[in-house]
């Protein structure tokens, strides 16, 4: 897969679990997304999609790296809704 497809995947993913804010904005934790069994079978390498979906701006999420378990409730903010 390329990365691009891959961070639009991520988008749907993150509309899909994530909590709307007043703004209209979406956001979900890294532990949900982590968790999710569809998010497991779509992505084999999450962190570096999200890696990729926050150089692109698409996301942001406080630190460089997640970590499972250290991270679970660090929120990771949709910032756009398509590339």
């Amino acid at each position: 897969m390329n990365v691009s497809h891959e961070v639009e995947l991520l988008i749907t993913e993150i509309k899909r679990l994530g909590k709307q804010d007043d703004t209209g904005s979406y956001s979900v934790t890294f532990g949900e997304l982590f968790h999710d069994e569809q998010c497991a079978n779509i992505f084999e390498a999450l962190v570096g999609t999200l890696r990729a979906a926050k150089k692109k701006k698409v996301v942001s999420y406080d630190g460089e790296l997640l970590l499972q378990g250290v991270h679970d409730n660090v929120a990771v903010k949709l910032l756009k809704e398509s590339l």
